[in-house]
């Protein structure tokens, strides 16, 4: 049986020769996160809503099950969000009484905790991410795979740096060459 030839998914340096318009809305990664976000979050909306949660509250609440209790300035950066984003959110949680919010020793910050009520929500939002996968459609060995990949993109996304020299001279163009899409 004669070698098979590489699948141009699996092979980098097949980007190169693809006949895929390097500027067309499928060739960038940022614009199939973007779908890719969007519809996930929106497949949440219904799982939540018996919860009576919306997705970033949900974040908040999985990240106060796990911690138990969190500064604002922590919870923000537990979810990637600026402390003026994350205080609305709170607010809401407050309201709800899922959550509540005291001044410890020191006055500048905020402590959020979880109520008795918010501890009790957690066996309800148990099943969350189960039903999730089986709305999805997804085995759990490519759920794995999605979270490591994010992992990856996450991080290599937060060590990306500025633009080299080179790059802004491409872009400027000042220099020729097709350039892999993002």
């Amino acid at each position: 049986m004669p070698p098979r030839e590489p699948d141009a998914s699996s092979d980098p340096s097949a980007t190169a020769t693809t006949s895929i318009d390097p500027l067309s809305l499928e060739a960038q990664v940022c614009f199939g996160l973007a779908l890719a976000a969007r519809g996930v979050i929106g497949a949440y909306r219904p799982v939540l809503e018996p919860l009576g949660l919306t997705h970033p509250q949900y974040l908040v609440m999985l990240a106060l099950w796990e911690r138990g209790s969190v500064s604002n300035k922590e919870l923000a950066d537990l979810l990637g969000l600026d402390p003026g984003t994350a205080t609305p959110l709170v607010q809401r949680l407050v309201r709800a009484g899922l959550v509540e919010k005291h001044r410890p020793h020191d006055e500048r910050s905020v402590v959020i905790e979880l109520t008795p009520e918010g501890r009790a929500l957690r066996e309800r939002a148990e099943h969350v991410p189960h039903v999730m996968v089986r709305r999805l459609g997804l085995e759990m060995a490519e759920v794995e795979q999605l979270r490591a990949s994010m992992h990856r993109l996450i991080t290599a996304a937060a060590q990306a740096g500025p633009p080299t020299e080179e790059e802004l001279a491409a872009l400027a163009g000042r220099a020729g060459g097709r350039r892999a899409a993002g």
